[in-house]
């Protein structure tokens, strides 16, 4: 049973749960936020984020010694799910050996869920990995946890075997999510999961579709379009090879991010109606009342499936091309006042996102932004809504082809914080390309959001201490930081 729910780790939240006593969740605070996911929101799995943070490889352990009520009626590993992410050793090369202890810490897991049910339990299974790029950065990982974690128990010390000493090594084998983001690997998701197939025979296979690093890399519209060819291709991929594939979206609750919120999960289902799980992070789960959120968990988990929108993928891939350009041109236009503006941002997480790869395509070009959520933000903290940058490049044609209610509603939702008296701290050339995709859409602003980036903007300029409460201000009334 592949749930339909993912709880995620991403600091995207304006207001902290309650179990949480400062401004940052830390530590214990992330054990009680999924026990908190799992019992009252009934979110059936929950994202254990190893990539870029301390991370508390005794997840299991704490869960069961401090909830066992609860973990005894709902078994860890069938009943609710812990998945892990770790670092991509060909990309992220400082972190390359977190990986290897992540993957050693999955045996001891399952030591501990053993002894608390009384029976065999593997309760980590699953590792995705990022920014994957070819079929070979996941049949790395397998590959080594089985010859190399699972597969030492074999191996002979003075005579005996390491399994004889320490105990067996459970699981033999896990199953690998790749998590692509980058443009390549998304039109390359059929070859890269069709390749990985041939070579591990698994039966079924989960997919990670990014939603935010794509958008962050080449614009809002190029990666809904991104997500929706993905898609396609896994689609064709499962009738053609007969093997149930099952894609993850990691949308978030800002438009630019997949605009993935408890009062508007309809539009999102609608979007990507072959999805399998969708991530509900962390402003999802805690700028919403929990009934709402409840609720909405709720929907999703009794919902399922069906076959995905049909494209013109030519069509899409050529829109692409032409909106990331566009878009690339103004972020460099646009990347100082971001980061001056992502300095006083409030952080809510003690965790440090990967690098993405943004950081690593635009280093040549002596541009450097913060991660998504910053980088979301910063600018709508300004009043002036990402989604519309390098959309100006959509002629009226291209403009009928990507038209549609989800569209409508995505640019609607992100324009209601649109605040054009502060386009004037832009360049001319800039400001013209937003009033323009602007005046194509018919949308009402939020004037108590419009005054409050009226005074974040005054406070940037003059230095004024408040500047980071307004911030916090404007994320109250969006119900998202970025």
């Amino acid at each position: 049973m592949i749930p339909r729910t993912m709880s995620t780790q991403h600091p995207d939240n304006v207001r902290q749960p309650f179990f949480v006593e400062s401004s940052v969740i830390a530590g214990d605070d992330e054990i009680k936020e999924a026990f908190y996911s799992f019992s009252h929101l009934k979110i059936r799995e929950q994202l254990w984020d190893c990539e870029g943070k301390e991370t508390d490889n005794y997840v299991v352990e704490k869960l069961l010694t401090r909830y066992p009520d609860y973990f005894k009626r709902h078994k860890l590993g069938e009943d609710r799910f812990i998945t892990l992410r770790g670092p991509n050793p060909g990309i992220e090369k400082n972190q390359a050996k977190i990986l290897l202890e992540t993957l050693e810490s999955i045996p001891r897991n399952s030591d501990i869920a053993t002894q608390f049910y009384g029976e065999r339990c593997e309760p980590i299974f699953e590792v995705s990995i990022p920014m994957t790029r070819t079929a070979d950065d996941v049949l790395m990982v397998k590959e080594y946890y089985e010859k190399n974690v699972s597969g030492k128990g074999k191996a002979i010390l003075r005579g005996r075997k390491i399994e004889d000493w320490v105990g067996t090594f459970s699981p033999k084998k896990i199953k690998i999510i790749p998590l692509l983001e980058e443009k390549e690997a998304m039109l390359a998701s059929d070859k890269i999961a069709g390749e990985y197939l041939a070579q591990t025979k698994e039966e079924q296979l989960r997919v990670w579709l990014a939603r935010s690093d794509p958008a962050l890399n080449y614009g809002y519209l190029p990666a809904v379009l991104l997500n929706k060819v993905s898609l396609l291709k896994l689609d064709r991929l499962e009738e053609s090879t007969s093997v149930p594939i099952h894609p993850i979206i990691g949308c978030g609750s800002v438009p630019f991010r997949g605009n993935f919120r408890p009062d508007n999960i309809d539009n999102c289902l609608s979007a990507y109606p072959s999805v399998q799980t969708f991530t509900l992070q962390s402003a999802f789960k805690f700028d919403y009342p929990e009934d709402k959120v409840r609720a909405a968990v709720e929907e999703l988990e009794s919902g399922y499936t069906q076959r995905p929108k049909d494209i013109d993928e030519e069509k899409a891939v050529e829109i692409i091309e032409k909106i990331s350009a566009e878009y690339q041109k103004e972020i460099t236009l646009i990347a100082p006042l971001v980061n001056q503006v992502a300095q006083h941002i409030p952080k809510r997480r003690k965790r440090k996102l990967h690098i993405g790869l943004f950081g690593y395509s635009r280093q040549a070009n002596s541009v450097t932004l913060p991660r998504a959520i910053t980088f979301c933000a910063s600018l709508y903290s300004l009043g002036i809504p990402p989604e519309l940058l390098g959309m100006s490049a959509l002629s009226e044609k291209d403009m009928e082809f990507v038209w549609n209610d989800n569209f409508e509603a995505d640019m609607k939702d992100s324009l209601r914080y649109l605040n054009q008296d502060n386009l004037r701290v832009l360049p001319q050339e800039l400001q013209e390309r937003i009033k323009k995709t602007a005046s194509r859409f018919n949308y009402e602003t939020d004037e108590k959001h419009k005054k409050v980036t009226s005074f974040i903007l005054d406070g940037l300029e003059k230095s004024k201490q408040t500047l980071s409460e307004d911030i916090e201000r404007a994320a109250a009334l969006r119900n998202f930081l970025g």
